[in-house]
């Protein structure tokens, strides 16, 4: 019983980070006029989706939720880690899809130096992915 508590709970944190961040760019875009990147639209294609997945599961729980969520959730961070190595400057700006409209080394906003959205992308899917592979090591227990 206690797992499945866990499993609840890490899959309600997913579900939370998920609707932030899905919510947070709809901001950006809609009330803050950003233009999203070609890129951005590749993130927001893995992240939407994960936030249904996720409410779903908090309706109907079922372990096979990890089958799904994870691939979305991992090519969505390989995604924003490949926009966070062009903002970085590890990688030219040559090498990605952004050729019309916005450049994906666009940067609306900066904190600290570093956080800026792409990161913030990088940070939601990092730890909807940290959280899920958790969940499925303990559902296997369970």
């Amino acid at each position: 019983m206690h797992n499945q508590k866990v499993i609840s709970i890490t899959i309600f944190y997913c579900f939370l980070i998920a609707s932030i961040a899905s919510l947070g760019s709809l901001f950006f875009s809609e009330f803050m006029d950003f233009i999203p990147c070609t890129m951005c639209w590749y993130q927001r294609i893995f992240m939407y989706p994960l936030v249904f997945l996720f409410l779903v599961n908090l309706l109907e729980s079922d372990y096979s939720i990890f089958k799904y969520a994870i691939p979305l959730a991992f090519i969505g961070f390989c995604f924003s880690f490949y926009h966070n190595l062009l903002m970085w400057g590890i990688i030219s700006d040559d090498v990605v899809p952004c050729k019309h409209g916005v450049p994906c080394s666009t940067e609306y906003f900066e904190y600290f130096g570093f956080i800026n959205i792409p990161f913030l992308s990088l940070s939601a899917f990092s730890l909807i992915l940290i959280l899920l592979l958790i969940g499925q090591n303990k559902s296997k227990k369970y």
